[in-house]
Formats: structure tokens, C-alpha cells, sequence
């Protein structure tokens, strides 16, 4: 092969998902802690045995996470206070319940590429974040499977209001599988060992609107 043909537009892709990679793991986090081979999992029987799906396997429903609520004096407590005063059907335990449910959907459907359903729960921006990295890891007929095997906790990190918009981050700390396959299967990308991962999520929502959703704004590891 002569110098005339040398694969630039390789080159260029390479540099493109690289910064696609740096942007997902600014909006995703990282793996932090440490690693170690997953508990056997335990059927589960009745109406809400099946939780999220991803790739095609239910994955076991699990416990609600154990969470502590601010003190209503602290800081933290008095914006949540703000907060009920513009929306008077606020309550912080259930949106730490809803934050939950979020968290599971999200990195289900991120896995799945369910873009219908990432668009409805994410802000405009994050969502393209993550859009650009399912499309990059369809170009490479790539699939990915993650399983939330459990949430540790689920705690009230800050809380802001500023005019009428609410803006409340929540740590989550959870155990987690996460790997990446090439179109042959082979893994490119995390691990099948079970890894304890630390999040801090920033949901928005504007508390003067009937839109109840509040919408993931940032995501970054702990």
C-alpha cells in the first residue's frame, strides 16, 4: 500500500470515539472500589419476581435500598422544605423511590439501547451524550449487558431550588455487572466480575409545571 492510500479516515474515527468514550465516562462514572465473583441468584416467585430487561434476560428484582433522609434543619432539609412550599405534592421519600426506579431504567435501557425510553428521562444534553455512545457502539456491532445485582443505599446528597427549578443529586451505591461484546462476542469492555460502584446523579425538574418527571441532568463516579 503507497503513502497516497494511507487509511486516514481510520485515523479521524479512532480520534471521534475516543472523545465519545471521555465524554460517556464524564456523563456515566466509573467503577470505583473493589471487585469480587457475584452471589448466586436466588428465583424469585409471585407478581413482581421479573425486573428490568436487558438484552433479552429479566434481571431478579431487588430489595428497595436502605436510605436516610435529611434532617429538616440541616441545609440540605431546608431546600427540600423550599421545595414543598412551590409544589405542595413533593415528598422527598418518594422521589428517592422514583430516583431508584430511574437509576435501574436508565442503565437497563443505556445497555439496551432503548433510546425511547433514555430520551423521556434524561435532560437534552445528557441525552445526546448518550445517544452518540449507543450509536458508536452500533457502528461497531458491539452489544452491551449490565445487571444491577444491588443498591446498597440511595442517599440525599444536595438539594437546590433556584426560582422554580429543583435540582437534587443522589449518591447510589450499587453492586454491578457491566460488560461490552465485539460482533464476534468476545468482551472489549468491563467485566463479568461483580464490581461496587459509587454515583452521584443530579436530577432537574421544573416544580412549576405539571410534568412530573424529574430528569437526569449529571451523572459522575463518587
Amino acid at each position: 500500500m503507497g503513502a497516497s492510500s494511507f487509511p486516514i479516515d481510520l485515523i479521524l474515527f479512532g480520534m471521534i470515539a475516543a472523545f465519545l468514550v471521555l465524554r460517556l465516562r464524564s456523563i456515566l462514572g466509573r467503577r470505583t472500589g473493589f471487585e469480587r465473583p457475584g452471589p448466586p441468584l436466588q428465583p424469585l416467585t409471585g407478581q413482581n419476581a421479573a425486573g428490568p430487561v436487558i438484552e433479552g434476560q429479566a434481571e431478579p428484582a431487588t430489595a428497595t435500598a436502605p436510605r436516610t433522609l435529611p434532617e429538616p434543619t440541616s441545609a440540605i432539609g431546608q431546600a427540600l422544605g423550599r421545595m414543598q412550599s412551590v409544589d405542595r405534592s413533593f415528598d422527598p421519600a418518594a422521589f428517592l423511590d422514583g430516583a431508584e426506579k430511574a437509576f435501574r431504567i436508565i442503565v437497563a435501557a443505556f445497555a439496551a439501547g432503548d433510546r425511547t425510553t433514555l430520551q423521556g428521562l434524561l435532560s437534552e444534553d445528557t441525552w445526546r451524550g448518550f445517544e452518540q455512545a449507543i450509536a458508536m457502539r452500533e457502528t461497531a456491532g458491539q452489544t452491551q449487558v449490565s445487571t444491577i445485582h444491588a443498591i446498597h443505599s440511595a442517599t440525599i446528597e444536595n438539594a437546590e431550588l433556584r426560582g422554580q427549578v429543583a435540582s437534587i443529586t443522589v449518591r447510589f451505591v450499587s453492586d454491578q455487572t457491566s460488560m461490552t461484546r465485539d460482533k464476534d462476542g468476545h468482551p472489549v469492555a468491563g467485566t463479568d466480575a461483580v464490581t461496587e460502584i459509587t454515583d452521584l446523579w443530579t436530577f432537574e425538574r421544573n416544580l412549576s409545571t405539571r410534568d412530573p418527571v424529574w430528569r437526569l441532568v449529571s451523572a459522575r463516579s463518587a
